[in-house]
């Protein structure tokens, strides 16, 4: 009983100075009284929400290169700011603006920016990160055949640019998803030919 009581003192002043080191030692000098494998779980436990994990340090140097390397392509290409790479929370963002990407009004994908979007597929297909495409839009009324609203067009950009880098690209769908934000997820004044420009976009985006 009094062995047991050392025990459990020296347990809550190693838990009181919250050095797990400290707590392992002692209580690895305990012998198998309480078990060594519980002292490891306690340990792994509180290392985890110390430092980051070899797997989060890994994922942000996959992300730093897939930055790298698409901001490359864009370079090469000299699309400027019709093409940007952001941060998030979500992850990394790759903003593409209507004006390169697609017609005015249409959802059909330029010839001459597909060569584009292969290279970014050949980067994106080789992580294995989940990847959203977002269809974006302003907030002038569109009223076609085709595309009876905005959330119609947002959705079927959203599709082409995915399925053209599914079925062009390589990508794989099992990690591939789409959504239509119609005029909703604006970025820009929606009162301006400049800030609605901004607002019709595509954004790939690559989840943590």
């Amino acid at each position: 009983m009094i062995t047991l009581l050392l025990g459990l003192f020296i347990i809550l002043y190693a838990i009181s100075n919250i050095d797990l080191n400290k707590y392992k030692k002692m209580m690895n000098l305990m012998g198998n009284i309480f078990g060594n494998e519980k002292i490891e779980k306690v340990n792994q436990a509180g290392a985890g929400k110390g430092a980051p994990t070899k797997s989060a340090k890994k994922e942000t140097s996959q992300m730093q290169q897939l930055k790298t390397k698409i901001g490359a392509i864009v370079n090469n290409y000299h699309l400027g700011d019709s093409f940007k790479i952001l941060d998030n929370k979500r992850g990394v963002t790759l903003r593409i603006q209507e004006k390169v990407i697609f017609p005015s009004g249409k959802a059909n994908l330029n010839n001459s920016f597909k060569t584009v979007l292969l290279k970014v597929a050949r980067v994106l297909r080789n992580i294995r990160n989940d990847i959203r495409v977002e269809g974006h839009t302003d907030n002038v009324p569109i009223k076609s055949k085709q595309y009876p609203s905005n959330w119609h067009l947002s959705v079927a950009r959203a599709l082409n640019t995915a399925y053209f880098l599914i079925n062009q690209g390589g990508l794989n769908p099992d990690k591939v998803s789409i959504v239509g934000y119609s005029e909703y997820r604006p970025i820009a004044d929606n009162s301006t030919p400049e800030g609605r420009a901004q607002n019709r976009r595509v954004d790939i985006v690559i989840i943590k």
